[in-house]
């Protein structure tokens, strides 16, 4: 079993003090009510100049609220800036980088989503790499976990923020429905994608990082890299996987234009409840994988341990 060195920023001294309100709480609150408010004024006034606010609030939403309450509960010797830095900037870095390299390398196939696995997970890995790069004592499985965290999640939000555009966009103008719809799934979703996959990766690749700051590539780096873009490509995957299963439980005779086009034309009562079944529960044995992965890092780390 691989040993994971611990090399976390100093924690400050605790006092007695009365604990403040959490932030991150009343940020998650006060953010969806201000997104509710917004829906409901651009749904009744017809004003299209408010959906850039309606699409950032609801696309920023989760992934920075979630940021907030790990850096209140582990990213204590962090640094706001550090935080910022890789929220954004990481973010950016990897929307643009994933961009490019699925725009000239990918190609519609049967294994397009392990290329989309393989290269948004690098990506993001190497804005992290990028951004602590001057930063040599930054190692460790929380640090990692942290970092990592933010970098997947400003990724999140980015990629959310385009998603809901795209929904927005219609034949018969704007579709405002379709905009709720598309922020509404992801915002639930975020938790469990993005940021847990880099939280992981992150976690691993700072628990190696030698003292002098180098970035060591080792057998368990790169096992973890292959390992959560594996489950990206899981995760992406569902919905053809569910047609797939579908299509075998209730046909005799296979279609293989129906994985081409991705969904089953005029299906029965049946399959629509099988399709449902297969597709959820694919997301959620993705998510309990990840989770379970994350929960066993943390252990390792006797600074997490210690955190309330």
């Amino acid at each position: 079993m691989t040993e994971y060195r611990t090399t976390a920023p100093p924690r400050p001294p605790r006092t007695s003090a009365p604990a403040a309100p959490l932030l991150w709480k009343r940020c998650l609150w006060t953010g969806l009510g201000l997104w509710a408010l917004t829906a409901i004024v651009t749904y009744a006034t017809q004003n299209t100049t408010l959906l850039p606010t309606l699409i950032l609030l609801g696309s920023f939403l989760v992934p920075g609220v979630f940021v907030l309450w790990a850096y209140e509960r582990h990213g204590d010797g962090l640094g706001v800036g550090t935080l910022l830095g890789c929220f954004l900037t990481g973010g950016i870095l990897g929307v643009l980088g994933a961009s490019v390299m699925e725009y000239y390398l990918l190609h519609p196939s049967l294994w397009m989503f392990v290329g989309v696995g393989l290269i948004e997970e690098a990506v993001k890995l190497g804005a992290l790499m990028l951004l602590l790069r001057r930063r040599p004592e930054v190692r460790g499985v929380r640090a990692g976990l942290v970092l990592g965290a933010t970098v997947g999640f400003g990724f999140a939000a980015f990629e959310s923020a385009g998603y809901a555009f795209n929904a927005a966009i219609s034949t018969h103008g704007i579709d405002l429905r379709a905009l709720l719809e598309t922020e509404i799934l992801r915002g639930v979703l975020a938790p469990f994608g993005h940021g847990l996959w880099t939280a992981i990766a992150g976690a691993v690749l700072l628990a190696h990082r030698s003292e002098n700051g180098r970035f060591r590539f080792t057998g368990p780096v790169v096992g973890t890299y292959l390992g959560v873009a594996l489950l990206h490509a899981l995760w992406d995957s569902t919905h053809g996987i569910a047609v797939w299963l579908v299509v075998r439980l209730t046909t005799s005779d296979l279609d293989r234009s129906l994985f081409a086009q991705g969904y089953l034309p005029q299906p029965t009562g049946e399959q629509k409840h099988l399709f449902t079944l297969f597709s959820v529960g694919g997301l959620v044995l993705v998510s309990l994988l990840a989770l379970a992965w994350a929960r066993s890092l943390s252990r390792r780390d006797p600074t997490w341990r210690s955190t309330p």
